[in-house]
């Protein structure tokens, strides 16, 4: 009667373990992983004024040079997830940050807006595999009463890496030219690639899955089947939907009267970033003490507040709207994608697949279609039609608070909800 437990427990033991030396390593490995993944993807966005002004396009059309980049990555992150599925979480991992270095260098030398966007999209489509392996790699090789603090600071990498990528761009865009940030860009992106390969832990406990078209099919709708799952997925897409429209139309605000800022000063702002990093750790350890449905709730509340206060007439009160809103999105997308890999079990690659395909869609569709809401109510359309988004993202949360945790085995692991 007691093999099960018996068993549990010894798989428990040679997964990796907080405090343990693989732990360390694996934690550099996806906090660079996460880390660079956000500094090429978002690299354009504190520049789209000064790309609309230099290829003479609209602010929504010069918006599209991140949702290319999101689009075709969430467009590939299931085949990258099946992938990782057949061949492993570490290869697959490995040659995406690899390529995508590549190609953000090579977005340097685009002669027009049509090329930029062909190489954004590129960028996104091979990065889709760290992001599509990560998650899944974390649930199966760290022991689970350290997942939350391992998963919170591989997204503390992805908010230190958009916070570092855009001030850095901003900066240099400022000083030179958007060419030279995007080789700077490019270049971290590589020394990244170079340190994620070396300091990964290999494998332990990963499982190949054959690539069977219709056993995907069959894994997708079991997932969608779960209505938990449903309704992580969908404020994956409310919630970065609303985070990457209020920073793709913050630096047009912000060079209007009256708070009339630069392009340097206008990067600056992306610093409160560093307050998701902050966010995600933080909430990470929280996650573990206390479970996801209560952090996930609470976190999506702090948003919405900081959403609304962005609404002030000075910069002081911006930025402390922003600030909190960056704050409660982090610390709800850590709640949230952890909550994923837990109740998918084995199905965790393709569940992690689908949940970032529902983040980077909301991040490419409202990123984009919020365009409209600044073109014809400024700021106040921003935070009326991102409002409605967190509402909606909140409203499922509170729901969740209800869901029942998984069978057995992930519970027999000590999975929380």
């Amino acid at each position: 009667m007691n093999a099960a437990p018996a068993h549990a427990a010894l798989l428990d033991d040679t997964r990796i373990q907080a405090g343990s030396a693989p732990f360390r390593r694996a934690n550099i490995a996806m906090f660079v992983g996460g880390f660079a993944t956000f500094a090429m993807l978002y690299a354009p966005q504190p520049i789209l004024p000064q790309l609309g002004a230099d290829f003479g396009v609209a602010p929504a059309t010069a918006s599209l040079s991140v949702a290319a980049g999101t689009a075709a990555l969430a467009a590939m992150l299931i085949p990258a997830s099946v992938l990782s599925d057949r061949y492993g979480r570490g290869p697959v991992m490995k040659i995406a940050l690899a390529l995508a270095a590549a190609v953000a260098l090579a977005s340097a030398f685009a002669a027009d807006f049509t090329q930029l966007l062909v190489l954004r999209m590129l960028l996104g489509a091979v990065l889709a595999g760290l992001p599509a392996a990560a998650i899944a790699y974390l649930a199966e090789e760290v022991a689970p009463d350290a997942q939350g603090r391992a998963m919170g600071l591989y997204i503390g990498g992805n908010a230190l890496g958009g916070m570092s990528g855009r001030f850095l761009v901003a900066t240099l865009t400022d000083w030179s030219s958007w060419p030279v940030a995007f080789t700077v860009v490019g270049a971290i992106g590589v020394a990244a690639a170079v340190l994620f390969c070396h300091a990964l832990p290999r494998s332990r406990h990963f499982t190949a899955r054959t690539a069977d078209v219709r056993r995907v099919l069959d894994d997708a709708r079991a997932l969608f089947a779960d209505g938990g799952l449903r309704s992580l997925f969908a404020i994956a897409f409310l919630m970065m939907g609303a985070f990457t429209s209020i920073y793709n139309y913050l630096g047009f605000r912000l060079q209007l009267a009256p708070f009339g800022l630069g392009q340097t000063a206008i990067g600056a702002v992306f610093l409160l970033y560093l307050l998701g990093a902050v966010s995600s750790a933080w909430t990470g350890r929280l996650v573990d003490r206390i479970g996801r449905a209560r952090v996930l709730w609470a976190m999506l509340l702090a948003s919405l507040c900081g959403l609304v206060a962005t609404l002030a007439g000075n910069l002081p009160g911006v930025l402390v709207g922003i600030a909190l809103f960056t704050f409660g999105y982090f610390g709800g997308h850590t709640a949230a994608s952890g909550w994923v890999s837990r109740r998918a079990q084995e199905r965790r690659a393709l569940a992690a697949a689908l949940y970032l395909c529902s983040y980077y869609l909301g991040a490419s569709l409202i990123g984009s279609l919020s365009g409209l809401a600044w073109e014809h109510g400024a700021w106040p359309g921003i935070v009326a039609a991102l409002g409605l988004a967190v509402s909606l993202a909140l409203i499922t949360a509170w729901r969740l608070r209800r869901l029942r945790p998984v069978a057995a085995p992930a519970a027999a692991l000590g999975a929380t909800p």
